[in-house]
């Protein structure tokens, strides 16, 4: 695969991941799962059963374990061939979907914010 190609690839790769990671982590349809798993990695008795039930609240950390899947789906691999290819692809992937959801809550803040000063002017408005 020409150099181009994997770079188009890798950015467009990112966009499910990204969705993917940031829908579980953040959104409402999962939010019984992660409370659930909020609880338990805070309050499981080992190590390893905090740290498992931690990669479903956090984008970063789940973002690496759908980019697993998304590489066995589409056998993507980056610069090189082989093991090495899938490592470099992997790790970049998860790197521009994070970026992706940064950019994302980002903006979502943004907006959130800007509805919010609107939502105080109409009252001043109101009020005269």
């Amino acid at each position: 695969m020409l150099l181009h190609t994997q770079i188009i690839w890798l950015f467009l790769l990112a966009l499910p991941v990204a969705c993917i990671a940031w829908t579980i982590t953040h959104e409402e349809v999962f939010l019984e799962p992660r409370q659930y798993c909020i609880e338990r990695s805070r309050k499981s008795r080992t190590l390893w059963q905090r740290k498992l039930f931690y990669l479903f609240t956090c984008e970063y950390c789940f973002s690496h374990y759908v980019v697993i899947f998304i590489l066995l789906l589409s056998d993507f691999q980056l610069l090189l061939t082989g093991w090495r290819g899938y490592i470099i692809a992997g790790f970049s992937l998860v790197w521009i979907a994070n970026m992706y959801m940064s950019l994302f809550a980002w903006l979502r803040t943004s907006l959130k914010k800007e509805r919010t000063e609107i939502s105080i002017e109409e009252k001043k408005l109101e009020k005269l």
